[in-house]
């Protein structure tokens, strides 16, 4: 399929999103999570990898790897096989600091992944980082709010949502043709359809397993996030999640999670990420994901745990690609041309 083929078949990926998400949000989004999110990581992380994470030295890829883990073991230590480790005062201690530093960590690396596109002596990327160390510091210590919600909604909503935009603008600009530009109206118009959607709250029953795994598994924080920041709340105070603006939320999540996955799916000619995945890496990927439904289909908590790592770790590493797009959409408005 050609550039213009795919671009038309983005534009059905987005509606097709859109209406699903608005039948059954809460199931599609445990199923883009649990199902299509793990093969996305996998076969991501392959692709940077094999482009070298654009950035100019990839040994210093290795900071980011260790931020994401350090965010992830206070998930990890929920595990069953660590349980014990999380009663200990060394887990105690491992589950305080890393989410007292979590809002520091997701900041830093985002900093950082600028400085890794531009510096490849050790030297430049070390100083590098003790500015980004420093500016993250004075964003969250005087723009605490709003840090907080940065640091929650970059490696989520931001994720999934924006940063798909943006790669999406970035990569017609490249193409410079003109068929693009659906998908992406699309895509931005998408947050205002859901606005302006009539939803009867009544008619979302949402059967008790679901329900459950959803509130076990704590996706409602994201949503308490959006409802803050929109002011659908007050500081504090409860949010009712099936309310017509819960139920707005959730069909946003559904449809932007899912779409991020389907979007990235549908490109495999086009960026090549499927180019060089070799026979034993297709064996290796399919494994993990099998893998993985196994555990998702054990428990869906444990599931999450097990994979929390490999889902945040694709989120950072593809940092410095996301500093490449703002980058080349400015680049092209300024210079008429874009470039990565």
């Amino acid at each position: 399929m050609d550039t213009r083929g795919i671009n038309i078949l983005n534009a059905g990926l987005i509606v097709f999103s859109l209406l699903l998400a608005c039948i059954i949000p809460f199931e599609l989004f445990l199923f883009s999570y649990a199902v299509l999110g793990p093969v996305h990581y996998l076969t991501e992380i392959n692709w940077l990898n094999d482009r070298n994470y654009f950035v100019k030295s990839k040994r210093y890829v290795i900071i980011l790897v260790a931020f994401a883990a350090l965010l992830s073991l206070p998930f990890l230590l929920h595990l069953p096989l660590l349980h014990s480790l999380k009663q200990t005062a060394l887990g105690s201690r491992i589950l305080y600091y890393s989410q007292k530093m979590s809002g520091y960590m997701v900041f830093i690396s985002l900093i950082f992944s600028i400085g890794l596109i531009y510096f490849k002596k050790w030297q430049h990327v070390g100083l590098y980082f003790v500015f980004a160390s420093l500016l993250s510091f004075i964003v969250i210590k005087y723009l605490p709010v709003y840090a907080l919600f940065l640091a929650m909604f970059i490696p989520t909503l931001i994720h999934v949502y924006l940063f798909t935009l943006l790669f999406m603008i970035y990569g017609t600009l490249n193409d410079k043709g003109q068929s693009g530009w659906l998908a992406i109206i699309l895509l931005l118009l998408c947050p205002f359809v859901v606005m302006l959607l009539p939803v009867d709250a009544a008619n979302y029953v949402v059967s008790e397993p679901v329900q459950s795994t959803y509130t076990a598994n704590n996706f409602n924080r994201v949503k308490y996030g959006i409802a803050g920041f929109l002011h659908l709340k007050e500081r504090n105070a409860s949010f009712d999640l099936g309310s017509v603006a819960g139920i707005k939320i959730q069909v946003f999540l559904a449809f932007a999670y899912t779409y991020h996955y389907l979007n990235w799916f549908s490109k495999t000619s086009i960026i090549g990420w499927g180019k060089n995945l070799q026979r034993n890496k297709v064996l290796i990927i399919l494994g993990f994901w099998i893998l993985s439904m196994g555990w998702y289909y054990y428990n869906f908590r444990t599931g999450l745990l097990a994979l929390f790592f490999l889902s945040l770790l694709h989120v950072f590493l593809e940092f410095p690609l996301n500093i490449h797009s703002v980058k080349g959409i400015f680049y092209s408005l300024v210079k008429g041309k874009a470039r990565l």
